[in-house]
């Protein structure tokens, strides 16, 4: 990162203090509670992993920069129960091996779920990009794209599109520019119909135009399109009195992994936002402990 900040975006007032600390504590209890029931029972991993990721959002209410190392907890066994998710999904395998929470588990296969789908396939690929783990990334890169669609119809084509491009990128396939450009093209407003507009633009859309002026390794762009995204995520969830006081708000998940990528990528990032903890975007935590 380069000593000239061009731009700032302070984060909305989600509110803090000893009650959201307490929270934090409160559904970190939960969650542990839950991956030791996983060990039985992974029939619910998919709301272990929504848990997980509110234990994330909680945490970085309270610790915006992720200086603590319970908010590097948090990040790490939300990126273990994602990844956890596909593998005991994804296998007629009786059991599955997997690190959740400082500890190697034997979870039992549950086969497919609707919601191991392409929604949360990007929520535990960013993670696993800001955690810099590349074996993870690699795995969920090598999931088919059909097993990630949901039948019900429950996102847009773009989004498949989505995935394509960023398995593509990450296991140097051919073809990126041309799947990119059809994300870009499927994710127009004026094609995209089933996402709200309001969520396209300020949180589906951004992340894949940072990353298309990421993989053009475009020095001069990249940081006003980072501003760009974390001024859309802003003004999505400040846009309600509800939103603004949801902890998911607290992060900019999607932009921070397209940052971290760009920022190991060594292209200059001139920017600052507790929407993007800057000890996660320089892998401030990266080898504390196994993960």
């Amino acid at each position: 990162m380069t000593d000239t900040v061009i731009g700032t975006v302070g984060r909305h007032g989600i509110p803090a203090g000893p009650d959201a600390e307490g929270l934090a504590e409160r559904l970190s209890d939960h969650l542990a509670e839950r991956v030791e029931d996983l060990e039985s029972s992974t029939a619910l991993i998919d709301s272990t992993f929504n848990t997980a990721l509110l234990v994330l959002h909680a945490r970085c209410v309270v610790d915006p920069r992720a200086a603590l190392v319970e908010t590097w907890d948090a990040v790490v066994t939300a990126m273990q129960v994602g990844s956890a998710l596909f593998a005991v999904t994804g296998t007629s395998e009786a059991t599955v091996e997997c690190r959740i929470n400082r500890k190697n588990r034997t979870l039992p296969a549950v086969g497919p779920l609707m919601t191991a789908d392409a929604g949360a396939w990007l929520t535990a690929f960013w993670l696993a990009v800001v955690c810099r783990e590349q074996q993870r990334m690699t795995q969920l890169c090598e999931i088919p794209l059909d097993r990630l669609r949901s039948p019900d119809g429950r996102y847009d084509e773009y989004v498949y599109h989505w995935v394509d491009t960023l398995q593509t990128y990450w296991l140097r396939r051919p073809g990126l520019v041309e799947k990119l450009t059809a994300t870009l093209q499927a994710s127009d407003p004026s094609v995209a119909r089933i996402a709200p507009r309001d969520m396209l633009q300020g949180l589906l859309y951004p992340p894949i135009n940072l990353f298309y002026h990421f993989v053009r390794r475009d020095e001069e762009g990249f940081s006003p399109a980072l501003v760009e995204a974390l001024k859309l995520h802003k003004a999505y969830w400040t846009l309600t009195e509800d939103r603004a006081t949801d902890i998911d708000g607290s992060i900019a998940l999607g932009p921070l992994a397209i940052a971290c990528l760009a920022y190991d990528g060594k292209l200059p990032i001139d920017v600052e936002s507790e929407y993007l903890p800057k000890q996660l975007l320089q892998h401030g935590w990266l080898g504390e402990y196994p993960t």
